[in-house]
């Protein structure tokens, strides 16, 4: 039995089998296989290698006709290179004799060789290595594209190990074969955390050395709750997680029963809990567990989850259906927040050295207009047919904002020409995710019709951590004294000018934040729809007096230790912990 610990992004409790996958981007972990697997994998490391020769002959031969002799040169040596036992015959070696998986032995070997090749003195051998690099990613994609199609061919509920996955990867997992996942990598508010959060998967990330010790088919333990995976549990540990699991779902029947119950404090104030989305479909759960509309729906998803730009009309189906199931409920649509992820990395010639400090968000849509003024068109047609709200992201100057309220009123004009409806009094509004707009606040506050402050943001540019960073995870808090001080700005610029403020971080959705912020001064909180049930049975059980006390208390401590463990220590009074103290 081996236990590693890692952040956990989504809640659940999942006993289930490995199932390893690969990707041939990444470095491949040291995985071992079972003895009775040697021949299996012996065979998949044939197939791939023949496929690879394939490829390369058909490559050889178009090169020959369109590009010369010199070019179909350097196919035929690769044809050449994976023909060779001396290349391929110590990849056997790794699967037969130490009992390596075939990804793994392939990399292990093509890698050993970039290193021979690198030491040489002589610079000929060192336009080598680029040759061994394609050779091995061209071998691995036939691998690993073989293993993922096996994922779609299990009989059961698999755990999925992996360095790491796309947001992608996350959405087009199919649930009935994918009931878990941890990852090496990977931090609490990454976008595969949000969309693990969505669909209700439980996962655990930033495991780091994971893969190394996960094979295929052995039992495992996922505890999405308090960051833990289990690997080949012992007898004990899995009667002691059926336990936890059996006390948890009996929890659960608890909070379910407040959905339907008003989301008010015991001295009678409504705190309004909308959901944070990145699917229409995700609209029922919300309005299931007691949501009240939906304070952040993430575009960008349209983007990530597809091989093809959206078109206007992929955005205005997307946000009608939204409309349709919300039935006359709130519906506030961020535009699209892209730049820093992999998809438009991706696209770029150059890629960005920092893309979180680069060309991303509302900056990227500026720079990319007939994008942005695409799905502009689509938010204002869809606001014909029910309540929308526009939120633009990352704002770090009035310049910013101001342009993207010019753009909008263009886009009106357009649509007004072409006698396309719209609601002209659609509100705007930006999210507070920059120091520099958390401080200029009052500014903002004479120009949006409503702030929400997204603390993931917040609190790595304030904080100088990457969020998505594992081994920076312990310093990424929102619970630190200077990020406090900047949401207390906000809300007070806000209370001044009656702007109405919302939070829609991920730290909205912890009880112990929860109350602090409304301690603060907000009243409206945008979390996941797993987290609203919580959340309402938490209000119902304070007064915002006792939570302004807390508040009062709480800014005055100088660390996040401090700021955390005051936290922790309040809602322990409030509503304890069944499970304090669990393994």
């Amino acid at each position: 039995m081996q236990i590693v610990r890692g952040i956990p992004v989504s809640p659940g409790i999942v006993i289930g089998r490995i199932f390893v996958l690969d990707d041939e981007r990444l470095r491949i972990a040291p995985r071992h296989i079972r003895p009775d697997e040697i021949t299996d994998e012996l065979e998949r490391l044939e197939r791939a290698l023949h496929a690879s020769v394939e490829e390369l002959h058909e490559l050889r031969d178009v090169a020959e006709v369109e590009l010369g002799h010199d070019a179909a040169a350097i196919f035929t040596f690769h044809v050449g290179a994976l023909s060779d036992k001396t290349l391929t015959d110590p990849m056997r070696v790794k699967i037969r004799e130490e009992h390596f998986a075939a990804e793994y032995a392939v990399y292990r070997i093509m890698r050993d060789w970039a290193e021979r090749f690198a030491r040489m003195p002589n610079a000929a051998f060192a336009t080598k290595i680029d040759d061994v690099r394609d050779l091995s990613a061209r071998v691995l994609r036939h691998l690993i594209g073989e293993h993922q199609s096996r994922l779609d061919q299990l009989d059961h509920k698999a755990v999925i190990i992996a360095s790491d996955l796309t947001p992608s990867q996350t959405a087009g997992f199919d649930r009935s074969k994918v009931a878990a996942f941890a990852t090496d990598f990977g931090g609490r508010t990454s976008h595969t955390a949000i969309v693990a959060r969505a669909l209700g998967i439980p996962a655990v990330v930033g495991c780091n050395s994971l893969g190394a010790i996960a094979t295929d088919g052995v039992s495992v333990i996922v505890d999405g709750d308090r960051g833990v995976v289990v690997v080949d549990p012992d007898d004990a540990k899995l009667d002691e997680y059926r336990s936890y699991r059996e006390q948890r779902r009996l929890e659960q029947l608890t909070l379910d029963e407040v959905a339907d119950l008003p989301s008010r404090t015991r001295d009678g104030v409504d705190i309004r809990l909308l959901g944070n989305i990145e699917f229409a479909d995700e609209i029922s759960a919300l309005l299931d567990a007691g949501g009240e509309g939906v304070g952040l729906y993430r575009t960008e998803f349209l983007y990530l989850t597809s091989d093809t730009e959206p078109t206007e009309e992929d955005h205005y189906h997307a946000y009608t259906r939204c409309v349709e199931l919300l039935d006359g409920r709130e519906l506030v649509i961020r535009t699209v927040d892209l730049g820093a992820d992999k998809y438009t990395q991706e696209q770029f010639e150059t890629p960005e050295r920092n893309p979180f400090l680069g060309c991303r968000s509302i900056r990227y849509c500026l720079r990319n207009l007939p994008m942005f003024r695409r799905q502009l068109r689509a938010i204002l047609r869809a606001s014909a047919v029910g309540p929308i709200k526009v939120m633009f992201p990352l704002i770090t100057s009035t310049a910013e904002f101001r342009q993207g309220k010019s753009l909008i009123r263009d886009v009106m004009e357009e649509l007004a020409e072409e006698k396309i409806p719209f609601d002209s009094t659609i509100k705007i509004g930006m999210m507070v995710e920059v120091p520099s707009a958390a401080i200029l606040a009052d500014v903002f506050a004479r120009e949006v019709d409503f702030f929400s402050i997204g603390t993931n943001d917040l609190v790595q540019y304030t904080l100088a951590v990457d969020r998505t960073n594992e081994r920076v995870a312990d310093l990424y808090n929102p619970a630190h004294p200077a990020v406090l001080r900047l949401i207390r700005e906000v809300t007070r610029a806000a209370r001044r000018r009656d702007v109405p403020v919302s939070c829609c971080g991920e730290s909205a959705s912890e009880p112990g934040m929860a109350m602090l912020l409304i301690g603060m001064g907000l009243r409206t909180l945008s979390v996941t729809a797993s987290a609203i049930p919580g959340l309402k049975r938490l209000i119902r059980s304070v007064s915002t007096s006792q939570c302004e006390r807390i508040a009062k208390k709480a800014m005055t401590f100088d660390s996040d230790t401090q700021v955390t463990t005051y936290l922790r220590d309040q809602l322990q009074k409030i509503i304890p912990d069944p499970f304090e103290g669990r393994a």
